[in-house]
């Protein structure tokens, strides 16, 4: 079952701040909600798992990421990632991703473009459902991304507004994949797709 999305998350952080994150692939990895590199093969090859915790049960998916494009002048990178679990499900995701100014001198807008692949038990879910859950996930992935870039910059600029307004109200920071919100999603979206069957 192939998933393709795009999305754009607008981020209180200035450029210079937010390319610095986006260029790492160790600290952008680490803003996906259980995802993590565990060994660094070379600048463009790296192993990574991802958990997701139910209950006190946690299913781990190792994996590759390979950085197949860097362009710093037009502050974009591309990814692929490839895993698997113990059961034998797959998953692929190409994902182009960038940032580009905001509307003011310290915001900036992070864009995402990803073309995912999933096979094996997950695939069941169908591709509406699915889309559902990858939204969930990237809006995760997003506000992750958004409190380490507010983190990075109110270092940099203690004295801004901004900064001190984010240590007065850190911003939500998700540090797992939760598979019991993505089951509401699912289940949401069956009883929509239900209700609408009806009508």
């Amino acid at each position: 079952m192939q998933v393709k999305l795009e999305k754009e998350y607008p981020i209180p952080a200035n450029m210079d701040t937010c390319w610095h994150i986006l260029c790492d692939v160790e600290q952008l990895a680490g803003c996906m909600p259980g995802a993590e590199i565990t060994e660094r093969v070379d600048e463009k090859n790296y192993v990574g798992l991802v958990k997701v915790k139910v209950g006190p049960a946690t299913a781990a998916f190792t994996g590759k990421i390979e950085l197949l494009g860097f362009d710093e002048a037009g502050k974009s990178i591309r990814l692929m990632g490839k895993g698997a679990d113990k059961s034998g499900s797959t998953a692929s995701m190409d994902l182009t991703a960038s940032v580009r100014a905001g509307a003011t001198p310290g915001e900036c807008v992070l864009i995402g473009t990803s073309d995912v692949i999933i096979n094996g038990k997950f695939a069941q879910f169908g591709g509406r459902m699915m889309n559902s859950v990858s939204d969930m996930i990237l809006q995760q992935f997003a506000d992750n991304f958004s409190a380490k870039a507010q983190a990075v910059y109110g270092q940099a600029n203690p004295a801004s507004a901004q900064a001190q307004a984010t240590a007065q109200h850190p911003p939500k920071v998700h540090k797992g994949i939760n598979a019991f919100a993505i089951m509401w999603v699912v289940i949401k979206d069956l009883f929509s797709n239900l209700f609408g069957a009806k009508k």
